[in-house]
């Protein structure tokens, strides 16, 4: 069975377990949520994700354990990829909204400016520069050819750019060092959600 902690004989299973996921989503619940709000783009539908990607990493396929935090990732990419689906999505940016009441970490400017693309170059945006995915990945993920890959890409890069420069010359603020977007993932500890996430981590254990 896919919970079964050891094997006939004996010897501890090298599969992922419903406990390991668990440990993972726990672990690495700013990281894990951080990738949903930046896909969805929306508070809300960023925890239905985050919860999701939670029950599909455990109900999926046997997963190597030493992979289970790459599958937990992956979890989350497509479930929000069928969530929102993006390639049919307007594309047009995204409405500036008051984030008074979201986690600290969305307030940040550099996570707007990816929450303000247009859905798909978002999507496009984070699975390939974000967290690594290939153009082919991305277009068989999105249901979409390489080249719409390629050119969301560039207008997202072109639109983070221009967005980027004319807040430091608004703020007076230098260049700032390449990197910077990759050090996103390591924010401050989450608070005020809609839901309480960590119970629902633990109830699914």
């Amino acid at each position: 069975m896919f919970g079964a902690r050891k094997l006939k004989t004996g010897q501890l299973s090298p599969y992922a377990t419903r406990a390991d996921f668990c440990r993972i989503f726990e672990s690495n619940l700013n990281s894990l949520y951080l990738l949903s709000l930046l896909l969805t783009a929306d508070q809300t539908t960023a925890e239905q994700c985050f919860v999701g990607g939670l029950h599909i990493s455990q109900e999926g396929n046997h997963v190597f354990r030493e992979w289970a935090e790459t599958w937990a990732r992956r979890a989350i990419i497509l479930n929000a990829v069928r969530m929102v689906r993006p390639h049919q999505a307007a594309d047009h940016p995204k409405p500036a909204k008051d984030r008074a009441a979201w986690p600290e970490m969305a307030k940040r400017e550099e996570i707007a400016q990816i929450m303000a693309l247009p859905t798909f170059e978002r999507f496009v945006f984070v699975m390939s520069v974000l967290e690594g995915y290939t153009d082919q990945e991305c277009s068989l993920h999105l249901g979409c050819v390489r080249g719409e890959v390629v050119d969301a890409r560039s207008r997202a890069l072109k639109r983070i750019g221009e967005s980027a420069q004319i807040t430091r010359l608004a703020s007076g603020q230098k260049e700032e060092q390449p990197g910077r977007v990759a050090d996103m993932f390591h924010c401050s500890p989450l608070r005020d959600l809609t839901k309480p996430i960590t119970p629902l981590v633990a109830a699914s254990s």
